[in-house]
């Protein structure tokens, strides 16, 4: 069965995280995604956290099904090869500083040039234009300039991080959407290729849903507050007897009076004052210390088993061992069974979203660097003697 990107063709100019996780995406719907590695080391992310034998986990993970070129982008051959590939792209995606690809000689106005229908998706700190476009920008300063950083955790402590690199990844899946529309834009004929500028920063700010209405005219600055959703009473992180949490979202009127009623008070399921959730946001406090008075006196498991008996949205936190373990992510085919080279099996994440006709798939882990150079070539109408002559140049390897 062909994925739904099936006969596109996307050249990746990236590395480490935001570009090749748009890329990634890309690949496990069946585009073919080539993606162009400095000669030697290869993407810095083959050495980044946990290894097996000399290889990043992260690694097979987040190169599944793309194809490796060792190529020396200094190296005008190198550069002629990419320029080549780039003519039967549809897409090129890259996350350079801005400017560095047309130091490089390989800017819009040479691949459009060479492709019109070409569409690229550019991945940077800031983006191409304004003041800041040519500072430095990695994840961690989208996430803080973006705000999320500002009103992630407790109260009473420094401004915290999400234990992943989300800055990266919200910048990712903006750059596929843009992609895809775009694509959308030339494969039916309404237009020829462009430019999707994304912006770690703005990303970030992108998800942060009405905080610049709520400051403009209202004078509010949203700050951390620990487990709660701020204005969406009550939604909270509530301690259990065992020393567990439970999450409990019970901030629909229906629901609320549910909640209520499940943890023995009725008293406030009735109350007008309480109807709504404007009204219980006046008295969230309140709410929060009645909840976790309650979830104090049960297990992880009693307060589950109570709170999906009243129908009420609830759960405990993960961590990765649950999630391997979970019943619901193996029927959902989240949790893949995997083989490393050499035969070593390891479980990998599955693929989001489902689709019921033309589903993503995985056909291989993370290649070796340079795994797919002369097949690349040989597809460039180069034979065995021109390739040989250019690995001796140093372009390719």
């Amino acid at each position: 069965m062909s994925g739904p990107l099936s006969g596109i063709r996307v050249l990746e100019l990236g590395q480490l995280i935001a570009a090749p996780f748009a890329t990634r995406l890309m690949a496990e719907f069946g585009a073919e995604v080539i993606k162009v590695e400095p000669p030697g080391e290869g993407d810095p992310l083959r050495k980044w956290r946990k290894m097996h034998e000399g290889t990043s986990l992260w690694w097979y993970l987040q190169s599944r099904n793309k194809k490796s070129i060792a190529v020396n982008l200094k190296s005008p051959d190198g550069l002629d090869i990419v320029k080549q590939l780039a003519q039967s792209a549809d897409v090129v995606v890259e996350n350079f500083r801005p400017g560095g690809l047309e130091k490089l000689g390989l800017g819009w106005d040479v691949l459009s040039a060479l492709n019109p229908n070409l569409v690229m998706v550019r991945i940077s700190g800031y983006g191409q234009t304004g003041p800041y476009r040519d500072r430095p920008g990695f994840g961690a300063i989208g996430e803080s300039m973006g705000g999320i950083r500002f009103t992630t955790g407790s109260p009473d402590s420094p401004p915290a991080r999400v234990g992943v690199s989300i800055g990266d990844t919200l910048a990712s899946l903006h750059g596929v959407i843009g992609a895809l529309m775009a694509l959308l834009r030339v494969k039916t004929g309404q237009g020829a290729g462009q430019v999707i500028d994304v912006s770690l920063v703005e990303s970030v700010f992108n998800v942060m849903e009405s905080l610049v209405p709520e400051y403009d005219l209202l004078g509010e600055v949203r700050t951390r507050t620990g487990g709660a959703l701020p204005g969406i009473t009550p939604s909270n992180t509530y301690p259990t007897r065992d020393g567990g949490y439970v999450v409990i979202a019970g901030n629909s009127d229906p629901i609320f009076r549910r909640l209520m009623t499940a943890i023995g008070r009725p008293d406030l399921a009735d109350d007008p004052a309480l109807r709504n959730n404007e009204g219980r946001s006046q008295q969230s406090a309140m709410l929060d210390g009645t909840i976790a008075d309650w979830s104090k006196t049960q297990t992880v498991e009693e307060a589950l088993a109570a709170l999906a008996a009243a129908d009420v949205p609830a759960g405990r936190i993960y961590s990765v061992a649950d999630i391997v373990a979970d019943p619901h992510y193996q029927a959902r085919d989240m949790i893949l069974q995997a083989e490393l080279p050499g035969g070593t099996a390891v479980k990998m994440p599955g693929i989001v979203p489902k689709l019921s006709e033309t589903p993503g798939e995985v056909r291989w882990q993370g290649p070796a660097l340079g795994a797919h150079t002369d097949s690349v070539l040989a597809e460039l109408g180069l034979d065995d003697a021109r390739i040989a002559a250019l690995r001796a140049k140093g372009a390719v390897a």
